[in-house]
């Protein structure tokens, strides 16, 4: 099934000035969810983040802070954004069915994340380039949990071109001129 600019969400998790700094080629996963985040500011796709704990782990890094509104951010204690109740009503109120996620780390919070939402019937697709665990081992192992679970593994382009769908358009135009300027 391809992502759908009409019936997707973004879920941001947990990529917090205190955890971030230990994973490993951060700058590259925050070029790639910085690209899911314009494209979805582009194409009016809703964006929700989730912070854990974040008295004492910060907030979401300032470089993806333009993207959201400060409504769209939901405080959790639990490991899976599920279980942060104001989190799944404002999920559930979108009324969309694809829930596009990036985050940290890959094997504690958006693995269990993504559990719950598969067991929720979402549509979940993780974007592979856009999380990251301390250890990579830790990744390859959630991915193919995920991905053994329902889960759609996909990168931070294959979530623009298939929201975008087509060339020729102003959106096309706009995000296709991001990709140059990160090569």
């Amino acid at each position: 099934m391809l992502m759908s600019a009409e019936d997707s969400v973004v879920v941001v998790i947990d990529v917090q000035d205190r955890l971030a700094p230990a994973i490993p080629e951060l700058q590259s996963i925050l070029k790639a969810n910085e690209l899911v985040l314009k494209t979805a500011s582009e194409l009016s796709v809703p964006v929700l983040v989730t912070e854990q704990y974040p008295k004492g782990l910060g907030h979401t890094l300032e470089q993806l802070r333009d993207y959201y509104t400060d409504t769209n951010v939901f405080e959790k204690i639990s490991f899976s954004s599920a279980g942060c109740a104001p989190f799944m009503s404002a999920l559930k109120e979108t009324g969309r069915r694809q829930v596009i996620v990036t985050g940290i780390e890959a094997h504690v919070c958006v693995q269990q994340t993504v559990l719950e939402l598969l067991a929720e019937r979402f549509d979940v697709f993780v974007v592979a380039d856009a999380i990251g665990s301390r250890a990579d081992e830790n990744r390859k192992l959630a991915l193919e949990r995920m991905i053994r679970s329902g889960a759609e593994v996909v990168s931070s382009e294959m979530v623009m071109f298939e929201m975008l769908k087509k060339a020729g358009t102003p959106e096309f135009k706009k995000l296709s001129n991001l990709l140059k300027e990160n090569d």
